[in-house]
């Protein structure tokens, strides 16, 4: 298998590996807004949707061990990507071909990446944490929507929640484009579409996941 770690090693191999993990973390982020969107169905239709999830639980297990692998080996690799491409960048040419050869979206993605990530561990300490491990939803009484609704309304955490999905907006941006590039689909007649198909996916995360915070911090009557 030296051949494997060595092609995956390789700059070609982990810009692949970027893009196959970038794919399945879209795609993930699709099937988690889909279901998060039960909370504006009231306690009944989010805690339905969590006992949904918890009945294939064995299944869950095992998704939830891939996804993990899937963000080590983005951001282990990102980082990487990122330190290498920094290395072997000269300073002289830095400033003045940076803005003309990049964007915005591609400059910035390893401090959307960084601050995405920060949000990503407190996100897993609340809600994961609390709905798998800590015994309160059974305890309360089907307690998954309230655990929501508490930790919306406390305003620092709804506020820094709003950002992070704009910031993993701006780097979903980038990425949807690389990851189609990577794999050589980036034809001069298509990829506008592709860039145009981006930003859509992007703006949609973005809006969608705020929303949630911004609904229960300033809409929210109470079910």
């Amino acid at each position: 298998m030296g051949w494997l770690s060595e092609a995956l090693g390789s700059s070609i191999g982990k810009k692949f590996v970027m893009g196959f993990t970038g794919i399945g973390l879209i795609l993930f982020l699709i099937f988690h807004l889909v279901g998060n969107f039960t909370l504006y169905g009231g306690p009944e239709a989010f805690n339905g949707y969590v006992h949904t999830l918890d009945i294939v639980k064995p299944i869950i297990r095992v998704i939830e061990v891939g996804l993990g692998l899937v963000f080590i080996f983005h951001i282990y690799n990102g980082i990487k990507l990122w330190w290498e491409n920094k290395k072997a960048r000269p300073n002289d040419y830095k400033i003045s071909a940076k803005s003309k050869n990049t964007t915005f979206f591609s400059r910035t993605m390893i401090q959307t990446g960084s601050i995405v990530f920060i949000f990503l561990v407190l996100h897993l300490a609340t809600f994961w944490w609390l709905f798998n491990f800590s015994g309160e939803p059974h305890e309360k009484g089907d307690a998954y929507y309230a655990i929501v609704v508490e930790w919306f309304q406390i305003p620092w955490y709804a506020i820094f929640y709003v950002i992070a999905v704009i910031l993993l907006g701006f780097h979903l941006n980038h990425g949807f484009q690389s990851a189609f590039q990577t794999f050589g689909w980036n034809h001069k007649k298509y990829f506008p579409f592709i860039q145009k198909l981006g930003t859509v996916y992007a703006v949609i995360m973005a809006l969608g996941f705020a929303s949630f915070p911004i609904y229960f911090l300033f809409f929210y009557g109470g079910n």
